[in-house]
């Protein structure tokens, strides 16, 4: 019996550009560290240590692995590096300019999923601090207290595409996978949750993604091929009747 939906965030439950946004996002987040770092070596710091926290196996949170990455070479500042980090999210983050539409259906479904008594999990990669997250709501007016987790850098140790991550969803909500369903756009990040045995919903408002462009390595072309097949898909309007259908 369904117990738990898992929603990712960007392009799921806040729809924009985000090679568009992250664009800008860089060109801010540099002035913050110009006395640092060059824009390009701080870029390639950031999108390295962040690309590494798929090696995360669990053992610290998701921020200690990242600066761990971000930091090598000038070990000394990390605590200054941090602070800097979390200055600009605070002060600067929601500066940048950003044009968002929300998916319709999507505070009637959250509403209605609220008031039936499921758990609800903002289930966005834990990459950033909770109040990235939290930003990102506030920017689709998603009320925060409908949900029971939100995952971010700092509470999980784990990130998507990894199976674990889902798990370690599991654990905090104290639900069981087979009670679960996760919705989300990425048909590898998000759907990998069937391969821990949750249902899976792959919405379709943000179109399709073409993935080859971000394979690394042999590892990740082997994933690629083996994702499961989402149990459900559509708009995510068609949210709601996928989880009456599960509650039987």
């Amino acid at each position: 019996m369904l117990k738990a939906v898992l929603l990712d965030l960007d392009n799921t439950m806040v729809l924009y550009d985000e090679p568009a946004f992250y664009e800008s996002y860089f060109i801010s987040i540099c002035r913050m560290f110009s006395d640092i770092f060059t824009p390009d070596e701080l870029k390639t710091r950031v999108i390295r240590a962040t690309m590494a926290l798929r090696q995360n196996n669990g053992e610290v949170s998701n921020r200690r692995f990242f600066m761990n990455v971000f930091t090598e070479g000038c070990e000394e500042r990390e605590d200054e590096i941090w602070r800097r980090f979390m200055h600009f999210y605070e002060t600067e983050y929601h500066k940048i300019e950003v044009e968002v539409k929300v998916p319709d259906g999507l505070h009637d479904t959250l509403e209605r999923m609220h008031r039936d008594g499921l758990r609800l999990v903002v289930a966005s990669n834990p990459i950033f601090p909770l109040m990235v997250q939290h930003s990102r709501m506030d920017w689709a007016g998603i009320e925060k207290s409908r949900f029971n987790l939100v995952t971010h850098i700092d509470n999980m140790s784990f990130v998507k595409p990894r199976p674990e991550y889902y798990l370690q969803i599991c654990e905090k909500i104290g639900e069981d996978p087979g009670d679960c369903l996760m919705v989300g756009n990425d048909a590898v990040h998000d759907m990998v949750a069937g391969a821990v045995g949750m249902k899976t919903f792959l919405t379709r408002e943000a179109g399709e993604i073409d993935y080859t462009s971000v394979i690394v390595n042999v590892d990740d072309r082997y994933q690629l091929q083996h994702i499961p097949t989402p149990d459900f898909s559509g708009v995510f309007a068609d949210v709601a009747s996928v989880v009456q259908q599960l509650r039987g």
